[in-house]
């Protein structure tokens, strides 16, 4: 909060003066981002991507209402901006869910949701105070298809300000190869002419079994390796705060209570949320 006048007011001798502190206007005191999929301040809070400033505040992308970029317009987030780095692209299809990570709860006029020029998405709050420090809408692409950058805003409602959110996406994406079997050829077998003259006695076929192939290795059997400690994170689960789990051999704690609406919300994704002990 910054002090934009100061006031000294002495009724007589030794009075000592007081401060009058004046917010600046349009400031709000509410501050969020998408954080599934992870957006690209996400990433960059994540450090799954080199990121400037934006990596210690991923919460406070905010400018004034009405623009069409990534970094609300501030210079120091403008690598958000940067279409050429590694931002990582999210497979999805139809109807995907996007989750809003608020670290602290403001009155608000709307989420809106962009590609290109092209307004996906519209969520109408009519100036409400959010329930809860996790925002989650529904929004149809099925329209659109391939890469695609995303714009995600929330605008608050008592303010001239909103918070800006780009997700990188592949709508109609494979998240894994589909594998084609070959198909299974067989040669025919030409039977051979029998001798008039000369007449085998029936005996029954003999069986020689095929050797083994060297260089075939059976399969080992599969091992489970116990959890290090805690419970492993799990997808569309419940975590209160406290919780503790255990991802990819590391552990975390649970920031704030919230239930896993996306797979990528994992937390090494999530740090608004989790944090790693």
């Amino acid at each position: 909060m910054g002090i934009r006048a100061l006031s000294t007011v002495g009724v007589a001798l030794g009075t000592a003066p007081f401060l009058i502190a004046v917010l600046p206007p349009g400031t709000a005191s509410a501050h969020g981002y998408v954080s599934g999929p992870a957006s690209r301040q996400a990433q960059c809070a994540a450090r799954t991507v080199s990121c400037g400033p934006v990596q210690y505040e991923p919460q406070s992308v905010e400018g004034p209402k009405g623009q069409r970029n990534c970094s609300a317009g501030l210079a120091n987030f403008r690598e958000l901006d940067d279409d050429g780095k590694p931002w990582t692209v999210h497979n999805v299809r139809g109807t995907v869910d996007f989750t809003w990570t608020l670290t602290a709860l403001h009155r608000t006029a709307s989420y809106e949701y962009y590609i290109g020029g092209t307004r996906v998405g519209y969520v109408d709050m009519d100036n409400a105070v959010p329930s809860s420090n996790t925002q989650a809408h529904k929004v149809d692409l099925s329209g659109f298809s391939g890469k695609q950058k995303l714009l995600a805003i929330w605008n608050i409602g008592d303010t001239s300000n909103a918070f800006y959110s780009c997700v990188d996406l592949n709508i109609g994406g494979n998240s894994t190869p589909t594998t084609t079997p070959r198909p299974t050829t067989s040669t025919p077998t030409t039977p051979r002419p029998t001798d008039p003259t000369t007449t085998r006695p029936s005996t029954p076929p003999t069986t020689t079994p095929r050797p083994t192939d060297p260089t075939t290795t059976p399969p080992r059997p599969t091992t489970t390796r116990p959890d290090p400690g805690g419970t492993a994170w799990r997808p569309h689960a419940t975590y209160q705060v406290g919780d503790q789990v255990t991802y990819q051999g590391a552990k975390y704690q649970c920031r704030q209570a919230h239930t896993v609406h996306d797979p990528n919300w994992t937390p090494p994704n999530t740090p608004a949320l989790w944090q790693r002990t």
